[in-house]
C-alpha cells in the first residue's frame, strides 16, 4: 500500500473549508457512535524489535541520503575538495546550513587533532555528531498517559497533515504498532470529505481487530465524528483513540481553524496528548514550514516522517529538531502494514554511515 494513496486530492481539500459548528456532547454526527470490534484480527502486527531491526537494515547505506554522504566519507585522506562535495551534499538534503556548516567545521578540527586520516575513523566522528545534532536526549515516546485530572483510561491522537502525506495509511500502521504494544485501539474516520477515507480505515480496522467510528452521511461534520469516536472510546474503555484529518493545504486559513475545532471537541471526550503531523520526507525544506504553520494551529507535539528511506531529503530531520525543536516520533519506511517504527536518532545516524 502506497504512503500517499490514502490522501485526497487538492481539489477536494480546498473546497472543504466551511468551519463546522462546535459540537456539542448531545450533538453526535455519526449514525451509530458504538462501536463493533473485530472478533479476531486477520493478522497479527510485528513487534517492535522487529520493526527498529527492519528500521536500521533499511537504512544502512541504502538511502539515497545516505548513500550520498557516505560516498564522500569513504574516501582515503579526505582533501579539501571532498570537504567541498560533503557540503554539497549535505545541503541538498536538506540538512540545513547552520548545521551544515556546523558539522563539516568540527569534522575538519577533530581530524587535525586526532591526526587522522582514516575514512573510518572520520565516519565514525560524523555518526557522533549527526546523533548530537538529532538530541538524542529528546522525549520521542508517545505520550499516551492520561493527565493528571482527567478520568478514565483513553487517550486522544489527533493525526493531521497536508493532502498527500499518507495521513490515513499512516493511522492504520499506527494502529497495528499500538496492538503490538498491546494498547487498545479505537479509530475515528474524521476525514469525511472522502467515503474512501472511511473505508480504507476500516480495512486497516479489520486487519489488525480494532473498531472504526464513522459517519454514513456524506460530508458529516468531521468534528462530530471525532466527539463520537472520543467518546465511544473512552465508554468502551479503550487505550487510545486514533482520530484521522482530512488533508488540508497550510495556507488555508479555514481548514487550519477547523482543525482546532476538531481537537476542542474531541478534548470534550478524552484528553489529546499528542497531535502527531505527518510529513512525506521527499518535500525536504517545505516541511519545516508545514511543521511551523501545523504547530501554531493545533501543537504539533511530534512528527511522523513518512518515505524516509527512498529520499535524497533526510537530511530535514536534523533541521526539524535543530530550527523547531519538534521531535520525530516515528519513521515509516516502505509500503508494508508494519513499516512504521519509532525514530531512534543513534540508529539512524549509524546505520546512515554504515559502509
Amino acid at each position: 500500500m502506497a504512503e500517499n494513496a490514502s490522501e485526497e486530492p487538492a481539489d477536494v481539500a480546498e473546497n472543504a473549508s466551511e468551519e463546522p459548528a462546535e459540537a456539542q456532547p448531545e450533538e453526535t454526527g455519526t449514525d451509530s457512535p458504538e462501536p463493533t470490534a473485530t472478533e479476531e484480527p486477520l493478522d497479527k502486527p510485528e513487534s517492535k524489535t522487529s520493526r527498529l531491526r527492519r528500521l536500521k537494515e533499511r537504512l544502512a547505506g541504502k538511502g539515497k541520503f545516505g548513500r550520498a554522504i557516505l560516498g564522500v566519507l569513504s574516501r582515503a585522506d579526505l582533501e579539501e575538495s571532498d570537504w567541498e562535495a560533503l557540503e554539497d551534499e549535505l545541503l541538498s538534503a536538506d540538512f540545513g546550513v547552520e548545521a551544515t556548516l556546523e558539522l563539516i567545521e568540527k569534522l575538519k578540527t577533530k581530524q587535525k587533532v586526532i591526526g587522522t586520516k582514516s575514512a573510518k575513523e572520520v565516519r565514525r566522528m560524523a555518526k557522533r555528531m549527526i546523533g548530537d545534532f538529532l538530541d538524542r536526549h529528546a522525549n520521542r515516546d508517545l505520550n499516551l498517559d492520561v493527565p493528571e485530572g482527567h478520568e478514565g483510561n483513553t487517550v486522544g491522537v489527533l493525526i493531521v497533515g497536508v493532502n498527500g502525506g499518507g495521513k490515513t495509511t499512516t493511522v492504520g500502521k499506527l494502529a497495528r504498532f499500538l496492538v503490538a504494544n498491546r494498547k487498545s485501539v479505537v479509530l475515528g474516520a474524521a476525514d469525511t470529505f472522502r467515503a474512501a477515507a472511511g473505508e480504507q480505515l476500516e480495512t486497516w480496522g479489520s486487519h489488525v481487530g480494532v473498531p472504526v467510528i464513522r459517519s454514513e452521511k456524506d460530508k458529516a461534520d468531521p468534528a462530530s465524528v471525532a466527539f463520537d469516536a472520543a467518546k465511544a472510546a473512552r465508554d468502551n474503555g479503550a487505550d487510545v483513540v486514533l482520530i484521522d484529518t482530512a488533508g488540508r493545504l497550510q495556507n488555508k486559513a479555514g481548514l487550519m481553524d477547523e482543525l482546532g475545532k476538531i481537537k476542542r471537541v474531541a478534548e470534550k471526550q478524552v484528553p489529546i496528548t499528542e497531535v502527531l503531523l505527518v510529513i512525506d520526507a521527499t518535500t525536504g525544506q517545505n516541511a519545516l514550514s508545514q511543521a511551523k504553520i501545523f504547530t501554531e494551529a493545533v501543537g504539533v507535539t511530534g512528527i511522523v516522517l513518512t518515505k524516509l528511506d527512498g529520499s535524497a531529503k533526510g537530511g530535514v530531520v536534523v533541521a526539524l529538531q535543530r530550527e523547531l525543536g519538534i521531535p520525530v516520533k516515528l519513521v515509516g519506511l516502505g509500503e508494508g502494514p508494519d513499516d512504521l517504527a519509532p525514530f531512534v536518532p543513534g540508529d539512524f545516524s549509524d546505520a546512515l554511515l554504515d559502509a
